[in-house]
């Protein structure tokens, strides 16, 4: 799989290696992953991979089986297809609500953000683009200033992350995602919460039918 790990915090270590090893698709959807395998392909004991698995399980990025260890999930098209149904509310009311109480440090973290996510898209750096995807929405939640609306996006949070990476190897939907970003950004900064509403919600839309026609397409 790699070169055995250097013996630092071994835990975290692990669930560095074996997280971008997921969302990099090493290991697709539905592949089992077994403690004793993982741990002598990293040059480890069995705890800090088990350490490590349990924070990915906690992270939405595996399943654990009972009896049979861990799997990364696989997708499932109706549940997908809810999760970004709602997603697409809660983003939206997200998006309008933080343009409504934005500062201009947001502004400035937005900008930042978009740009590190145009590096890593040029760099090929998927996971790295992912994590950034990410923290571009959930910068938005946070600005929104609602406790229950953030508690909701972040319940979504590690099945919205594996969904991200896998949206961002659909091919085409990276340089579009990266364009609808812009338009959010723009709207924002020009103080018009309804166009950030409208903008945040096409983005969230295109990205589930770029998922859905990338898995229609598989099966």
């Amino acid at each position: 799989m790699s070169k055995p790990i250097v013996r630092t915090t071994l835990a975290q270590e692990a669930y560095r290696v074996l997280r971008r090893a997921i969302l990099n698709r090493t290991y697709p959807p539905g592949t089992k992953l077994v403690v004793r395998e993982l741990a002598e392909g990293l040059g480890l004991s069995p705890t800090p991979v088990k350490e490590a698995l349990a924070a990915l399980e906690k992270e939405g990025l595996v399943q654990a089986i009972p009896h049979r260890g861990y799997i990364v999930p696989k997708p499932d098209l109706e549940a997908i297809r809810e999760i970004y149904e709602l997603r697409e509310v809660l983003e939206g009311l997200a998006a309008r609500l933080a343009t409504l109480r934005a500062s201009p440090e947001l502004t400035q973290r937005l900008r930042s953000l978009y740009q590190k996510q145009v590096q890593s898209a040029e760099e090929g750096d998927l996971e790295g683009y992912g994590d950034l995807d990410l923290a571009f929405h959930r910068a938005l939640w946070e600005a929104a200033k609602n406790r229950r609306l953030l508690r909701a996006a972040e319940s979504l949070d590690g099945q919205v992350r594996l969904l991200i990476s896998t949206s961002a190897a659909v091919p085409g939907r990276l340089p579009s995602a990266l364009e609808e970003h812009r338009e959010i950004l723009e709207a924002l900064t020009a103080s018009d919460p309804e166009a950030c509403e409208v903008r945040m919600r096409h983005h969230i839309r295109n990205a589930w039918r770029a998922l859905d026609a990338h898995f229609r397409a598989q099966s």
